[in-house]
Formats: structure tokens, C-alpha cells, sequence
């Protein structure tokens, strides 16, 4: 089985490759995307708000592998047209700031609003408020929201197979059916809990980090 195992493991390693590549560049796109939306959603410029809101209603309300599908396969129709790759992390960038950018407007109302008040007085700029008092709280309130979108994320890389795309779950898919076996399924599996753990060895500590504005 050890044998049969180490086998597997290139296709495995390049499949995991494309894996944390998506899941990459998603968080690192969608989480300043997130706060952008977050920030537009609140503006008193109603249009705006208004279009944004629908914008999350969207995202939030159709399937993931709907929009995938959507941008690869339907936008072309109107001239519109992205490779596999840069399809998916379109879609995946777009659906994740929505999620994220509802995160971050619940973490920003939840801040009592005399802080505002206090960082006025104190001469600090709308900038310097937002980003010295108002983020880290933020940051704080909405940590373990964003630990689970993060785990959701992890695993909903495995969507990226509907555009013929190889990551980590297709490469298992593959040598399960060439073999006959579940031994590449539950390896897949093993990997998937892995990297899981990982991120919530490390939210933890972030978590901790954040810890003294309590």
C-alpha cells in the first residue's frame, strides 16, 4: 500500500499546487475586495448602497459553481471571454467579498460609535480612524466569521473541476476511477483535514494576538 501510495503522490502534489494556488489568491483578493464592499454597502450615497447590497445578493444567493460556470461558459456569449483559470478566481474573488464584505460591515456596526466620536476629538482623520481604531477592532469581532469562510474556502477549491481545471480533489477523482480504488479519495481526504488544521492552528493564534482589546 506504501508503494501504491507513493505513486500517487506527483499528481497529488501538483493537484494540491492549483489548490493553494485558488485558495491564495482568493484571500488575498477578496479580503481587501471584502472591506471595499463592506465600506460601500454602509455609505450614505443610497445608490450606492443599494447597488452593492444587490451586488451581495447575488453572490450570496446562487451557488458558487453557478457563477464559475457563468463567467467561463456564458460570459463568451456576449464577447466576454477569460481563460479556465483566471475564469475561476474571478468568480471565487466576486463571492467571497461578498460574504466577507458582510462580515466586515457587521463587525464595523457592531463598534460603539463613541469612538468615532473620541478619534474626532483627538484631531485623527477619517483615514487614520478607520485604519488605527476602527480595523483592529474589527479584525477582532469578526475573526472566528472569518476562520470559518476561510475553511469553507479550502474546500470549495474542489469546485474548480467544472472547468476542466486539475486541482488536489480532480487528481484523486482520477486515479480512483484508474485504479479502482478509494485509497486517492481517502488521501485527498487526509490532505483536505490537514490543511484545515493548519488554518485553525493559525486563527488561533491570531485570535490570541488580537486578544488585548479585550
Amino acid at each position: 500500500m506504501l508503494r501504491y501510495i507513493y505513486t500517487l503522490l506527483p499528481s497529488m502534489a501538483d493537484g494540491l499546487a492549483v489548490t493553494l494556488e485558488v485558495f491564495i489568491l482568493t484571500l488575498v483578493l477578496s479580503i481587501p475586495l471584502g472591506i471595499v464592499v463592506s465600506m460601500l454597502r454602509i455609505i450614505r450615497i443610497k445608490l450606492i448602497s443599494r447597488i452593492t447590497e444587490l451586488y451581495i445578493w447575488v453572490m450570496r444567493g446562487t451557488p458558487l459553481m453557478l457563477q464559475i460556470v457563468f463567467i467561463f461558459f456564458g460570459l463568451p456569449v456576449i464577447g466576454i471571454t477569460f481563460d479556465r483559470f483566471a475564469a475561476v478566481i474571478i468568480a471565487f474573488v466576486l463571492n467571497y467579498a461578498a460574504y466577507f464584505g458582510e462580515i466586515f460591515r457587521g463587525g464595523i456596526e457592531s463598534i460603539d460609535k463613541g469612538q468615532y466620536e473620541a478619534a474626532k476629538v483627538l484631531g485623527l482623520s477619517s483615514y487614520r480612524t478607520f485604519t488605527r481604531i476602527i480595523l483592529p477592532q474589527m479584525f477582532k469581532i469578526v475573526l472566528p466569521s472569518i476562520a470559518n469562510e476561510v475553511i469553507t474556502l479550502v474546500k470549495d477549491t474542489s469546485l474548480v473541476y467544472v472547468v476542466g481545471i486539475g486541482e488536489l480533489l480532480r487528481a484523486g477523482k482520477t486515479a480512483s476511477n484508474r485504479d479502482a480504488s478509494l485509497i486517492p479519495l481517502a488521501l485527498v481526504g487526509v490532505v483536505y483535514l490537514l490543511l484545515t488544521a493548519v488554518f485553525t492552528v493559525v486563527f488561533n493564534k491570531i485570535e490570541k494576538r488580537y486578544s488585548y482589546y479585550e
